[in-house]
């Protein structure tokens, strides 16, 4: 039997991404999961698999897809939406910046009138955003991406939202923020970001480095749980045995 310090020495830092990405839909029930990314949609297939089989998976179009990838269903545009503004979909975006409150932008750097450089726009992310809970990855956990103020709102933030009013926080919530280094959440007095789990030979000094704001570093923080036999074999033989996972997260 494998011992859980075996598999604490064979995990690999993507390993533990997946698994906490994977955390991000636990006991969501039949809700849509929507990742973005490969590590997000590993952790979507392995939360599936396990600990949250009522998930529906899509390709990201509109396709439902089962926990091979191959296409399963049509989800009509229609009725996508009446889950995007239900509450009923739980996205993992991505993010070029994120501030302290969760605001994001993938829009571009610098003044919106002039930037420095244009990016992917905003796209959906305020429709995600508040409607329903949206989750973050970051693959490189830098204080290029952790910034103190976004250039650009893209993805509404706890403060954003709060301006705006009971409209925008109905359905608003921003679970966690998953890097290559740990687990954020935003589970404050004031909804700023808090360093919720490190990795296994992460400290927090380095995340704090790497984060051009200071977050809500709690007295005690736990690490990132390690993966099952059982996860570690899915992971690596039935989902991803290509190894994909390991050039968005570098060993």
């Amino acid at each position: 039997m494998t011992s859980t310090t075996t598999t604490a020495a064979t995990a690999t830092r993507a390993e533990y991404c997946v698994i906490a990405c994977a955390e991000a839909w636990r006991d969501n029930g039949e809700v849509l999961a929507s990742p973005m990314g490969t590590v997000p949609a590993i952790g979507a297939r392995l939360a599936k698999r396990t600990f949250s089989p009522d998930l529906l998976l899509t390709d990201g179009e509109a396709t439902l897809v089962g926990l091979d990838g191959t296409p399963e269903g049509w989800l009509p545009y229609r009725q996508h939406l009446a889950m995007v503004t239900g509450g009923r979909r739980h996205v993992m975006m991505g993010a070029s910046q994120i501030d302290r409150f969760g605001n994001q932008n993938i829009s571009c750097i610098g003044d919106w009138q002039q930037p420095s450089r244009q990016l992917l726009g905003v796209r959906g992310a305020p429709v995600n955003t508040l409607n329903n809970p949206t989750s973050y990855w970051v693959p490189k956990h830098s204080t290029r991406v952790f910034v103190d103020k976004v250039d650009m709102v893209s993805g509404v933030g706890y403060d954003s939202a709060a301006a705006a009013g009971p409209s925008a926080t109905r359905y608003h919530r921003i679970p966690r923020v998953v890097t290559n280094l740990g687990v954020l959440d935003f589970d404050t007095p004031d909804h700023s970001m808090r360093l919720a789990a490190l990795h296994p030979g992460v400290t927090a000094a380095q995340v704090q480095e790497a984060t051009d704001f200071a977050l809500n570093i709690p007295e005690d923080v736990p690490y990132t749980r390690e993966p099952t036999p059982e996860e570690l074999r899915l992971i690596r033989e039935v989902i991803d045995p290509e190894g994909l996972r390991d050039r968005e997260v570098r060993p």
